[in-house]
């Protein structure tokens, strides 16, 4: 597919057949991509077609269709390995981000990690970030340390010096806030960690759909990634790990195909990436996440950030011009395209029931980022957040949805 293949952003919404329906009689408008990203023909049709044409299970199979699904599954590796600039070996296929953390909690960590040990996390991190490391401590006996957030929504760097210290061994941060669509400083700190012997894991669950990703230019040790929130089937996600980190690591779990052989009272492990993905995998999951990623190459990040950039200056002008409504973080166009705001007197929740009579959707509630919501002293916040698909016109729609919500409260 060549991106000559759209034209503009009508043409793009075309592809989103679920964009075509109403909702309680009002066309929908879908603001919840930092929840799920809606999916385009092609990862439809893509997926669709291999339940018809090609289902088998794979490596385990001689006869054409396992084969056909093999070749299927692996060559979504390599161009996963490719939206980010790594080695297919590299990508173990999860069914989330939230499993590729917990599956370097569960390996590496367990593995490398003492009691009294550091892992270092900021406090703007979703629950996915937060409690496999939680779990970790409470096995290990291993601490958390926490960098916090300025009130734009980013990490605090200036403080790594303060609270630095040879017991910290590991580093785990988003990319990306889902709260405040504030993208993290962690060049910084991946370069400061390295200096002093630890290794770092981003999450970038909800980056992938917003910018560029390349491992070797971030230099980081571990990604992790999701593919239903860029474009994708939910149910496939991705780990990525340097090569020799991933050597060493122990299998997450047991079972077919992550093996070399097996008697009954040991066994050998499969090579990389396998060794990590016991048990006949989401293959036509991987079928989808293929055209996902390609979906995004052709559109390209330059178009992607543009467009996200003036519908983001464009809400953030239109909400704050609503009187009582507070946007939290960032009120530049540095972020993309995910914004939190409160209605005074009027509980989250209700603004979104509100919407949704109206055809919006958006995500009210803390967005699995209990500690922001603490920090921010307010019970759970209405989240609006873009797409690719996503116009002004929606934006007004929001708007007027809001203002009606006010008036009903």
């Amino acid at each position: 597919m060549s991106m000559s293949k759209y034209n503009n952003i009508a043409h793009i919404k075309e592809q989103f057949p679920v964009l075509k329906q109403t909702i309680h009689g009002n066309r929908l408008v879908y603001l919840d991509n930092a929840a799920s990203t809606q999916r385009p023909i092609q990862v439809i049709e893509s997926m669709t077609d291999y339940a018809r044409n090609s289902h088998s299970n794979v490596h385990r199979g001689i006869h054409f269709l396992s084969e056909k699904a093999t070749y299927l599954y692996e060559k979504s590796r390599e161009r996963v390995a490719e939206f980010i600039g790594a080695k297919s070996d590299e990508i173990v296929f999860t069914r989330n981000a939230t499993e590729a953390i917990n599956l370097v909690a569960r390996t590496w960590a367990e593995q490398n990690l003492s009691e009294g040990d550091i892992v270092l996390l900021s406090e703007l991190e979703h629950h996915s970030n937060i409690v496999p490391w939680q779990l970790l401590s409470e096995r290990k006996k291993i601490r958390l340390r926490f960098l916090p957030f300025n009130d734009i929504g980013k990490i605090d760097v200036s403080v790594l010096s303060d609270i630095w210290d040879e017991s910290i061994k590991l580093v785990s941060v988003s990319l990306m806030s889902n709260v405040f669509g504030t993208i993290q400083p962690v060049e910084e700190i991946i370069s400061y960690a390295h200096a002093r012997g630890a290794i770092v894991m981003l999450d970038a669950a909800q980056a992938a759909a917003h910018m560029p990703l390349s491992v070797k230019a971030l230099n980081c040790d571990f990604m992790a990634v999701s593919a239903h929130k860029i474009y994708g089937p939910t149910g496939i996600g991705f780990l990525w790990a340097k090569r020799d980190i991933l050597e060493d690591m122990p299998p997450f779990l047991g079972g077919g195909d992550m093996i070399l052989s097996v008697d009954l009272y040991s066994s050998s492990w499969n090579d990389i990436p396998h060794k990590f993905e016991a048990g006949t995998p989401n293959i036509e999951g991987a079928a989808g996440f293929a055209e996902a990623v390609s979906f995004i190459s052709s559109l390209g990040f330059d178009t992607i950030i543009k467009h996200e950039r003036v519908l983001t200056d464009y809400a953030i002008e239109r909400l704050e011009d609503i009187e009582g409504l507070t946007v939290y973080g960032s009120k530049d166009s540095s972020h993309r395209g995910v914004i939190s705001f409160y209605v005074d007197n009027i509980h989250p929740h209700d603004v979104a029931q509100i919407l949704d009579s109206r055809g919006v959707a958006v995500r009210a509630g803390h967005h699995c980022a209990q500690p922001i919501m603490k920090r921010l002293s307010v019970p759970a916040t209405v989240r609006a957040s873009f797409a690719i698909y996503n116009t002004v016109e929606d934006i007004d729609v929001l708007v007027s949805a809001i203002k009606y919500a006010k008036e009903f409260f």
